[in-house]
């Protein structure tokens, strides 16, 4: 980096400063004051919940029709991960200027012509990366823009931006608790459940509204399109399993020889019956309860829980068994932190994109983890090319580095 690069960088930074100086969080409740004089918008108190709910290919056709005349669309995703063992999408909650929906996954609809429809819209989301993981496999759709609503009120440097804390935030509104942990594949869903799931996209599209104006007159909607853009990026890499890794759960590093073969199989065998089962693997017995029964069963006692049946009793211990049988160069090997220490230049080198980073994030009034963790800049500093896989061009900018 060179001594006009680094002069070009702290005039950009020193510039955004000026600008964020100048519009305080006065501008954030000014614009929240403007939408409270439109209260019905934001009123959620839906008087059909069950109207608003597609589950034929009538009432599909008709909120597709709705969807073709705007140009954005808010989004949210419900699935049963904590009540089967392969979780599958169970609501599709969407919100459009003035409307509510919920469509029904489970249903038997034919959704292809919805996310042919959705293509051409920014979706809205709020905490992007689980729900674009989970439109891909229920709907197999990959928005082409999208409008993160964390992103934006991290990018405005607000530190608590769960969507209930942004609603109360811009609208003064307390969003109701609870329905978290509940099984979405229930069906019917009750009015309670379904007024909930609304609640999460209801306020989406005019939260977008407040988040947008002030991000223009921060200079930072560029900002937000790049890390939205790699968000989706991100979101459609398949992320591969590596079957010898998926049992080292917490506290599993601290088993060696015997005892980590036999948490290795009952790790599977939980798997086993967890899927059978259609259970979360939790369900059948959590973490702890199997790091303590390895450690039981090496040491040679024999651990007893009384909610298993004789015939899952009789499987968790053979699995057990067979694992204390296995010969000693059949047990798991050891992971060990691969890797040196990294020199006095590699240290020097992050030393200073850490103070440049913390520089900026003082001045802009950013989280500075939200600029690059210290891991990102660790990378960075030892092998400078990988600041494009690592960051958007507004991370590098900031950091003074070039792809």
């Amino acid at each position: 980096m060179t001594n006009d690069e680094g002069n070009t960088n702290d005039q950009m930074t020193k510039k955004r400063s000026e600008t964020f100086s100048r519009h305080s969080d006065f501008a954030c409740h000014a614009v929240a004051t403007r939408r409270r004089v439109i209260p019905a918008a934001l009123d959620i108190r839906h008087s059909s919940l069950a109207g608003r709910l597609i589950s034929n290919a009538t009432q599909l056709a008709g909120l597709i029709g709705q969807i073709e005349a705007v140009a954005r669309v808010a989004i949210d995703t419900e699935a049963d991960s904590l009540h089967c063992y392969r979780e599958k999408l169970c609501l599709l909650q969407i919100s459009l200027p003035g409307d509510d929906y919920i469509v029904d996954p489970l249903a038997d609809l034919d959704v292809a012509p919805l996310s042919a429809a959705l293509e051409q819209k920014e979706i809205v989301l709020h905490g992007a990366d689980y729900d674009l993981r989970m439109l891909r496999r229920g709907l197999n759709f990959i928005p082409r823009r999208i409008f993160d609503t964390v992103i934006a009120a991290r990018l405005l440097g607000i530190r608590e931006f769960s969507l209930a804390a942004l609603v109360k935030r811009y609208f003064g509104l307390e969003l109701p608790k609870g329905s978290q942990k509940a099984n979405w594949a229930r069906r019917p869903l009750p009015a309670q459940m379904l007024e909930y799931a609304m609640n999460d996209t209801h306020y989406l599209l005019p939260l977008v509204e407040c988040l947008e104006s002030q991000l223009r007159e921060h200079h930072r909607l560029d900002w937000l399109r790049q890390s939205c853009q790699r968000a989706i990026e991100q979101a459609a890499v398949h992320r591969a399993r590596d079957e010898d890794e998926l049992w080292r759960i917490r506290g599993s590093g601290s088993l060696r020889g015997r005892e980590a073969a036999v948490m290795r199989a009952l790790w599977q065998w939980r798997e086993k019956e967890a899927e059978v089962a259609d259970r979360p693997p939790f369900h059948i017995l959590q973490n702890h309860e199997l790091l303590n029964a390895a450690v039981a069963f090496a040491s040679g006692n024999v651990p007893h829980y009384r909610h298993f049946s004789p015939r899952r009793c009789h499987a968790f211990r053979q699995a057990a068994q067979s694992a204390m049988q296995l010969p000693e160069s059949e047990w798991p090997v050891s992971r060990r932190r691969v890797g040196r220490r990294p020199g006095p230049e590699t240290v020097r080198a992050t030393e200073g994109l850490r103070r440049r980073r913390d520089q900026a994030a003082r001045e802009l009034n950013l989280e500075p983890s939200f600029i690059a963790p210290r891991t990102t800049l660790e990378a960075i500093a030892t092998n400078q090319t990988r600041a494009a896989s690592l960051l958007v061009s507004w991370q590098q900018e900031l950091l003074g580095v070039r792809a």
